[in-house]
């Protein structure tokens, strides 16, 4: 399977569920005198970097496709200096899992002086989650004393984890899940590589995100959901289901597979929920709360990734432990 996004390859691909937002920042940039910083808010593969680029475009008049040197991206770097080497020979590279201090420094040097090419100039940190607390802390200072013409658009999945302080200087722009037929379009244009089935099992699994289900198909996780919701709707008596889960995980998953991974076991815990009530509402509420504090950790400490597979296994098979072997 080529496992190139659509977009990789040089085609653009539309996203879907921005129209709204489009309305909001168009607005806001025809009025008096727009809002100097927004946190584009929403879960995970909503397409808000992508968002987030092309309204910087808009901003400072450049085209698709084309670098600008009055926008400004702030993202994970690499983890060390042998992976910086290795992002210098364009070669693939683990990054850091947090942005730094110094990235917020070196952008603040930059906001000392004019902008290059107009009166404008464009941040966008992606995701503003993964700051640094001091870095946060540095952010803060730019957002409230902003210079001329300098705008600041923070990718957000989780805007709780910010700084109340920065959430409070922002204006919030909002995307919401999007539905499953125009999630269908959507991997139609991105991934026609994919058959209908693998599509619709995408969008059905996605939870409304068009970037989860992209990954669902790019990282064929098709087994892995099958797996998921046996787990949860069977349990697991005898550890055969957990032991298939972390095989179709795989040994050593990447970040990425590991967070499309996570993502899944949410929606499958979600799916469970609805319609559920008394003891298993309750059991899959708690392997739910539970798996949100998992996959929070899960960046933050060094765990094995065999340890990840086989606890996100338990987890699913503790969302069945309530039913009776008439249930089952």
């Amino acid at each position: 399977m080529d496992r190139r996004r659509a977009s990789d390859r040089g085609q653009p691909v539309t996203q879907p569920g921005h129209e709204a937002a489009w309305r909001e920042w168009n607005a806001a940039r025809s009025g008096a005198r727009m809002h100097h910083a927004w946190i584009l808010a929403g879960k995970q593969g909503l397409g808000k970097r992508a968002f987030a680029n092309a309204a910087a475009r808009s901003l400072v008049g450049a085209e698709e496709g084309t670098q600008h040197p009055d926008i400004l991206t702030l993202t994970h770097p690499p983890k060390d200096d042998k992976e910086d080497r290795k992002r210098a020979d364009g070669k693939p590279y683990e990054r850091a899992r947090s942005i730094r201090i110094a990235q917020i420094r070196e952008m603040q040097r930059r906001l000392a002086t004019r902008p290059t090419l107009g009166e404008r100039r464009a941040i966008v940190i992606d995701p503003a989650d993964d700051l640094e607390r001091n870095a946060a802390n540095a952010l803060l200072k730019s957002l409230e004393e902003p210079p001329q013409g300098t705008f600041f658009l923070l990718v957000s999945h989780r805007p709780a984890r910010l700084l109340p302080t920065i959430r409070s200087r922002c204006r919030i722009l909002r995307f919401a899940p999007v539905g499953e037929d125009a999630i269908l379009a959507f991997l139609a244009e991105a991934a026609p590589q994919s058959d209908e089935a693998a599509r619709r099992a995408a969008a059905a699994g996605a939870g409304g995100s068009p970037g989860a289900a992209l990954t669902f198909i790019e990282q064929e996780l098709a087994p892995v959901e099958e797996l998921m919701r046996c787990l949860v709707r069977e349990g697991d008596r005898d550890f055969a289901l957990r032991g298939r889960l972390v095989d179709a995980i795989g040994n050593r998953p990447d970040r990425t597979r590991l967070q499309a991974i996570f993502d899944l076991s949410r929606n499958v815990l979600r799916d469970e929920a609805v319609g559920a009530q008394g003891p298993t509402l309750a059991a899959v509420a708690d392997a739910h709360a539970a798996m949100v504090a998992l996959a929070a950790q899960a960046p933050t400490y060094n765990f094995d990734p065999g340890f990840l597979s086989t606890e996100i296994g338990g987890l699913l098979a503790s969302a069945a432990g309530h039913r009776s072997t008439a249930d089952v």
